[in-house]
């Protein structure tokens, strides 16, 4: 789409899969009333159970099982075998006293350990999954505090810059063997540096949840990803079951659990579903949306009646990566920047205070709004050389207009916005903003009626809506309408972690959301050729944006 290729619409609805155990029995265990309950995925309960004797012969096992019923509103924990004989060992060697380690798997209690007295915390890493950077962070279940974040480079890159590059990887040799051997070897680096910098041990990690687009979690868990991108389009699972660490080799607590945030299908992943956790859109009333700019602009639209999304490739160009000089937010890039509309100075702002590196979506989306304000480009993202003095260069492939010398710059090169990346820009805000009305004409709500618009991700972060509204990215709406959440897909990752409500809510959304496959329809090709000026063709659409008279 952002080649300018043509794209149709079709409609596809994914219903959620039951998960693989024993009939309805699990079915009916996670929607039952203790799953409705704030449990964190991980407690310890205090126990104080009476020693056997020769008139109690109840077994060790038997006889915690049996202390916990009333915490554990009368279902008895299950223990695995693995970790039976430790568990024994050492509810025993406490004297029958102490605290026993209960993880609670979507509404099922497991008894994975038992402590001589309740810890002071119990620490559990949530996960970011993402194609290209994971983020992470690890909090305390026990008083609901971030100990410490961290994030990485996905090494999966040198394999494939996309997904798509990744599953024709995975499809040869030992190629799916290294992917996930590779997210794995992530996971546990990034475990390392979060416990080291909250004084723990690693193996003191109790949990771990994970949020992540379907073809991520395929390779986190070794799945072969082959169906994914081939019609109709079906993941090998849509819910994973929740596993111990042990079985992926991470290398925290080995009878930590990892609960996988669930998918609605192919391209649409845990990582939407931790969104709409995170914002809130499945519980208010009234109607809103939530965007995710990433790898795709990825968009949901409802609310506790209802939920509708789509994605589309919108993002790379949004978050840095189709400018020459683009980069994601971190240190050094441009994240802000102004042009006086008199004399044309441009001021700007890097992440970290430091000299600039490169510009980041926000900073285009500044940029190229400041550009068309000032009249240096035209309603087409056309530089006008008459108007952009000594900045504007020919180059080998056309204009290239200076941002930032080379004395300013973090590496001695200018940075610079050329033709080829204004154009670029151009493809990519008319694909979003024709994303955003074709999912709304599907259930004809206008954008007058959204309650809120909740931007989330880097680019809701750093963005400055009122300028993706000069660009006619982002409707003309008041700019209280809009809202940044920040990196969602870790912030429903973390709620997973704490609220056994939360983890109810993600297993339940599926049955709720239809999924509008963006592929090829002229109705949305008539969108984006009509958004593919500043603001738009239709100018009623974007009342507060100037329009320039003679362009």
């Amino acid at each position: 789409m952002a080649g300018g290729g043509r794209a149709v619409i079709f409609l596809r609805i994914f219903f959620p899969l039951r998960h693989s155990m024993g009939g309805n029995e699990y079915t009916e265990h996670c929607f039952s009333g203790s799953l409705s309950m704030p449990f964190p995925i991980v407690r310890a309960i205090p126990v104080t159970a009476p020693p056997p004797s020769l008139r109690d012969n109840t077994g060790d096992l038997d006889r915690l099982k049996r202390a916990l019923l009333p915490e554990l509103t009368g279902v008895p924990p299950l223990v695995p075998q693995a970790r039976l004989a430790a568990v024994a060992a050492a509810f025993r060697r406490a004297g029958f006293t102490g605290a026993a380690i209960v993880n609670d798997l979507a509404g099922l209690p497991q008894l994975v350990d038992f402590l001589p007295a309740p810890p002071p915390s119990l620490p559990a890493m949530a996960l970011d999954l993402g194609t290209t950077h994971l983020e992470a962070s690890l909090i305390d279940l026990v008083h609901g505090t971030v100990l410490a974040r961290a994030n990485r480079e996905n090494s999966q890159i040198r394999h494939g810059a996309d997904i798509l590059s990744r599953i024709h990887f995975a499809a040869r040799g030992d190629g799916l063997t290294l992917l996930h051997a590779g997210i794995i070897e992530d996971v546990n680096c990034l475990a390392i540096e979060l416990a080291k910098a909250a004084g723990l041990a690693c193996g003191e990690v109790r949990a771990l949840s994970v949020s992540g687009n379907t073809t991520m979690v395929h390779f986190f868990l070794g799945l072969d990803p082959h169906h994914l991108c081939r019609e109709p389009y079906i993941p090998l699972v849509n819910a994973p079951d929740p596993c111990p660490a042990a079985e992926l080799g991470l290398a925290i607590h080995p009878a930590a659990p990892v609960w996988l945030l669930p998918s609605v299908g192919s391209y649409f992943g845990g990582d939407l579903i931790a969104g709409v956790l995170a914002s809130g859109l499945d519980l208010g009333e009234q109607t809103s949306m939530l965007i995710d700019v990433g790898t795709n602009a990825e968009v949901i639209v409802g609310n506790r009646e209802w939920l509708i999304a789509c994605a589309g490739a919108a993002g790379p160009a949004l978050e840095g990566g189709v400018a020459r000089m683009g980069m994601r937010a971190g240190p050094g890039a441009i994240e802000h920047l102004a042009i006086d509309l008199e004399t044309k100075a441009i001021r700007y702002s890097t992440i970290g205070n430091a000299r600039p590196r490169g510009i980041c979506g926000s900073g285009i989306i500044d940029l190229v709004a400041g550009l068309y304000l000032s009249r240096q480009i035209d309603i087409r993202g056309k530089f006008r050389p008459q108007a952009t003095g000594e900045r504007l260069r020919m180059g080998d492939e056309g204009w290239i207009f200076v941002v930032v010398p080379g004395e300013e710059s973090a590496d001695g090169r200018p940075v610079v916005l050329s033709q080829v990346d204004l154009d670029a820009l151009m493809r990519s805000k008319a694909a979003m903003y024709a994303i955003l009305t074709t999912l709304l004409n599907q259930v004809g709500v206008g954008f007058a009626e959204l309650h809120r618009i909740y931007v989330a991700g880097a680019f809701g972060r750093h963005i400055a809506p009122r300028q993706a509204i000069v660009l006619g990215m982002l409707p003309d709406l008041p700019l209280a309408t809009y809202e940044p959440v920040g990196n969602s897909s870790l912030a429903g990752a973390e709620l997973v972690l704490r609220d056994g409500a939360a983890r109810r809510r993600a297993l339940t959304l599926a049955k709720k959301i239809t999924y509008l496959e963006l592929n090829v329809n002229q109705e949305f090709m008539l969108r984006f050729s009509g958004s593919r000026f500043i603001p738009h063709t239709d100018r009623s659409l974007f009342p507060s944006v100037p329009f320039f008279e003679g362009e």
